[in-house]
């Protein structure tokens, strides 16, 4: 059974198993996949801790992601998932940009500044050695790299994530991974 795109993601999927020359008629020929499979699986797709920034007359925000992958090398695009209705997405409607700033995993500073959705008072920069590059958006020079992105698509995917694609103008590299 192949869901429909209408299926809900929740309902079981069934996958054929391929057959070999001389298998036993009595295996099973399908194979059943709970969603817990299929969160178990996505949860071992590369993530890491991203702070996605941007600016627009005088105001600036940023967000932790978790999903940002490079799409392209000509022209270099990358794409961002971003938990949907987070105060930054008018600044990126608005200015067009945005940047991405990988940073260490282990860094409770950043995690507690930007991983809150709630809009807070004040500069959520403050007292982070920041810059930019080509856009105006806010790079955090404590980050392990920094890409400065014009957006080139915005996609509403119907669920609790919107994707951003972002053509790469700017970049830097700012410390070497830990094991790296």
């Amino acid at each position: 059974m192949v869901p429909s795109p209408s299926a809900p993601f929740s309902s079981v999927l069934s996958i054929p198993l391929v057959r070999t020359p001389g298998s036993d008629e009595k295996q099973e020929s399908m194979l059943d996949v709970t969603p817990q499979d299929a969160s178990a699986a996505l949860a071992r797709l590369p993530s890491g801790l991203y702070v996605m920034t941007s600016a627009f007359e005088g105001k600036r925000a940023g967000v932790c992601v978790r999903w940002v992958t490079q799409l392209a090398a000509e022209p270099p695009l990358i794409g961002v998932a971003m938990f949907r209705g987070h105060w930054v997405e008018p600044l990126i409607r608005d200015s067009h940009a945005f940047a991405i700033c990988r940073v260490d995993d282990a860094d409770r500073l950043i995690a507690k500044k930007f991983a809150d959705p709630a809009r807070r008072e004040g500069d959520p920069f403050d007292c982070l050695p920041i810059e930019t590059i080509v856009t105006g958006a806010p790079v955090i020079r404590r980050s392990l790299v920094a890409l400065d992105c014009v957006v080139i698509r915005h996609l509403d995917l119907e669920a609790d994530h919107s994707l951003y694609i972002g053509h790469v103008v700017g970049g830097r590299v700012y410390a070497q991974q830990s094991g790296s």
